[in-house]
């Protein structure tokens, strides 16, 4: 008898330990991430001699900070930055880092005036990188490309394919009914490009993420919930969205799914949609609780992001 309950410990031991904990997709809109090189780009604000005085110190703090959400998140698979200045900014975020020595960079250099790039991580000893790419479009009312482009890879697991696609939509700067042309633009070129990849495989496994800069009852993101769904919802977060705007809090960084990630190898865990918000990620503005951002305007906050990051988990078989 006490050998039977001996070897019935040790199976379920051995159970248990082979069983793998999910695994983090995230996404953070960091805020401004720059270099302080005064590049091609239009990055005079983020330099030292600017009014913003943006030096080493307050560059390094920022990557440190970066590193602290990504830790919080327990060091995700898979990551999408928006608000990257280049591929320097986010290989300045995990290398010559022994916690996170073992990501790789997925970045393509938009026609953004700013600059301004979306970018992605991933953890290149789980993941195989098969091929990626993105997607430009001329927003209404111009000739040429101007804004970011969506980014998109294509990773291997095992025998399964994952498509994962980073998006940083047009701004509401304009006014939201004079913009929302530019983000149903972006939403209509990302719809195609996912209704390629299911009329090749109904089962396609797609991660769609990024701050769209709309809510999801909005135009745009309502056309990639016609194809893919949404898993970050008001219920995913203490304070129901990812971004407050004058004392109210909305959904404007959103991850949505394909059917296909309901079976196989990599599948996506059920409402495991979340919205980071512990305690350092918080500050007070006009009695309101808000996002710790790096500036105030001109004053330097020493904070993290206007944006809380968001994930989904996956398990990985």
């Amino acid at each position: 008898m006490i050998k039977i309950i001996i070897s019935s410990t040790f199976l379920l031991c051995c159970i248990s330990l082979s069983a793998q904990k999910p695994s983090t997709i995230a996404f953070y809109n960091v805020e401004n991430l720059f270099d302080t090189i005064d590049g091609t780009n239009d990055d005079a604000e983020f330099l030292p001699s600017a009014k913003n005085a943006w030096n080493s110190i307050r560059y390094m703090e920022k990557l440190k900070h970066i590193r602290e959400v990504l830790n919080t998140a327990e060091k995700p698979l898979i990551a999408g930055f928006c608000e990257i200045e280049n591929a320097d900014v986010v290989r300045d975020i995990y290398m010559n880092q022994k916690d996170f020595k073992s990501y790789a960079l997925v970045h393509h250099d938009s026609k953004d005036a700013r600059g301004i790039d979306v970018a992605m991580i991933y953890d290149k000893s789980k993941l195989t990188l098969v091929s990626d790419g993105i997607i430009r479009f001329v927003l209404p009312g111009d000739s040429l490309p101007s804004s970011r482009d969506i980014l998109w890879a294509k990773f291997k697991y095992k025998k399964e394919m994952l498509f994962v696609m980073v998006n940083h939509w047009p701004s509401r700067r304009s006014g939201t009914d004079v913009s929302e042309a530019k983000r149903v633009k972006a939403a209509e070129c990302a719809d195609r490009f996912i209704d390629s990849l299911m009329k090749q495989d109904q089962y396609v496994k797609i991660i769609f993420m990024g701050d769209l800069n709309d809510y999801p009852s909005d135009k745009a993101p309502k056309i990639i919930e016609s194809k893919l769904t949404p898993m970050i919802l008001k219920s995913s977060g203490e304070f129901g969205g990812t971004y407050n705007y004058q004392g109210q809090w909305e959904i404007m960084d959103h991850i949505f799914v394909s059917t296909g990630l309901n079976a196989g190898k990599i599948k996506v865990v059920p409402s495991s949609g979340k919205i980071y918000s512990p305690a350092f990620l918080l500050d007070k503005y006009k009695g309101n609780i808000v996002p710790f951002r790096t500036y105030g305007g001109a004053n330097y906050l020493g904070g993290y992001s206007d944006h809380l990051p968001v994930s989904i988990s996956i398990s990985l078989k």
